[in-house]
């Protein structure tokens, strides 16, 4: 009797510690949702895993990740078949939005309910020249706008602003020759474009040994760039990675 007493006393003072003890959350930029309910095993009802704090709640989060896919590697790794018209021959597209994401420190939101499901036409008109395709713009929206507290409008305009904020380094710009790069030569190419970021603000991101898309973290207000040291650890570690031309 004493045992077990001692043992359920040990797991109560325990209790509170075990998401610290089970590491850092994994739910990091655009890579997984909240968590989901999962069914259990063997039996009826759900198991729940815990989601980051103040999950789902719109414009409740810490600051945004703002992600700029360079299209020709986007296409060339895995967007053929998403983005049909962005990657069509002609499009010459370089980096281009991919979203604006809002964070937490550890983990984000999505999907969050209580919001305009879908953006009116008068909205969507705000993204023409700022998102490839209107179908990416709907869904960024639904995914993660939803969850900035803005209205269909001002989160478009706000994506918009984000991009204005960010000058493309030269050798970036109407890029028709393949090129290779390292991908810390391609952070300090922006932070010597933008004199505002400093390393640790930004991350490049690969895939397959190609350059996918930049990444920045701005302040809530957008009006700064900002260290987020969770969000840059999805950041490239290639040794070298390809920048695919525009066409």
């Amino acid at each position: 009797m004493v045992r077990t007493f001692a043992l359920a006393l040990i797991l109560l003072v325990l209790a509170p510690l075990m998401p610290a003890l089970a590491g850092p959350s994994d739910c990091i930029l655009d890579n997984c949702a909240d968590r989901k309910p999962l069914p259990q095993q063997g039996g009826g009802g759900d198991a729940y895993r815990p989601g980051p704090r103040g999950a789902s709640i719109p414009g409740q989060f810490d600051f945004y990740v703002f992600s700029l896919s360079w299209s020709p590697g986007f296409c060339q790794a895995s967007g053929d078949g998403k983005g049909r018209d962005q990657c069509k021959t002609g499009a010459n597209l370089g980096f281009v939005v991919h979203g604006l994401w809002p964070q937490y420190d550890h983990g984000f939101p999505s999907d969050c309910a209580g919001t305009e499901r879908a953006p009116s036409r008068i909205a969507l008109a705000g993204t023409d020249g700022v998102y490839p395709d209107e179908g990416l713009a709907r869904y960024e929206w639904r995914r993660h706008g939803t969850c900035s507290g803005k209205s269909p409008s001002d989160y478009f305009a706000a994506a918009k602003a984000a991009r204005d904020a960010i000058v493309i380094p030269q050798p970036f710009k109407a890029a028709h020759e393949a090129q290779n790069w390292t991908p810390v030569d391609i952070e300090r190419a922006f932070i010597a474009a933008n004199p505002r970021l400093r390393p640790g603000m930004l991350a490049a991101i690969c895939q397959k040994g190609v350059l996918e898309e930049v990444r920045f973290c701005f302040s809530k207000d957008l009006k700064e760039f900002q260290a987020c040291p969770d969000a840059v650890r999805a950041r490239c570690r290639a040794g070298e990675i390809s920048v695919p031309p525009v066409r």
